[in-house]
């Protein structure tokens, strides 16, 4: 069950057994079936969940109600609402399984404690939170730099698996485009490979 999270945490850092079985004494699995909410607008996030298994999608609502796809999360990658577990305040963002998933999940006091016991672990939670930083520049650059083309070639080379997973329709409203937009950017695509 620690397999791939113990392979994550040792590219940042080494723990020895006994502070490898101290962390894993803090998580706690959870299963979520597609379409499952792991958080829901108003709720205060109390858990950074780490994939296992499955994918899921981070989103919020605008002012007319339509949904704004922020992150994916698959195998091997962390997810959470970050300014509400940090913060303890409620959420403004839902987290709802796309597929069947099986995370390991740190509360909030757990992982306070994580960093008392072993300081080491938030150089990992720290690379986590500046990878993520630079990928979300790197998205928000494209949406506001790049043609539509461009982005979704661009989507394609950084993650050729989420084609097979995720819906059409979310994968637009997380380049920014309508779902009809992207069919055309398809269509324009797959005639000039003819």
């Amino acid at each position: 069950m620690f397999d791939t999270l113990d392979a994550h945490i040792t590219r940042s850092i080494q723990l020895t057994d006994s502070e490898l079985a101290y962390f894993h004494s803090l998580l706690r699995p959870v299963s979520l079936k597609t379409k499952s909410f792991l958080l829901q607008a108003g709720e205060i996030c109390t858990i950074e969940s780490f994939v296992t298994k499955g994918c899921l999608r981070k989103y919020c609502l605008d002012e007319a109600g339509h949904e704004v796809i922020l992150q994916f999360a698959i195998e091997d990658w962390w997810i959470a609402d970050l300014q509400s577990f940090t913060t303890q305040t409620p959420s403004k963002l839902f987290i709802q399984a796309l597929e069947d998933c099986s995370l390991l999940t740190i509360p909030y006091e757990a992982k306070e404690e994580l960093f008392r016991k072993i300081p080491a672990m938030e150089r990992v939670f720290r690379l986590m939170v500046q990878r993520s930083q630079a990928a979300l520049q790197d998205r928000f650059v494209s949406i506001l730099t790049q043609p539509a083309e461009e982005r979704y070639l661009a989507f394609l080379k950084k993650y050729p698996q989420f084609p097979l997973r995720i819906p059409q329709h979310y994968i637009a409203s997380y380049l920014g485009m309508t779902p009809e937009f992207l069919s055309k950017v398809r269509r324009r695509l797959a005639e000039k490979n003819k």
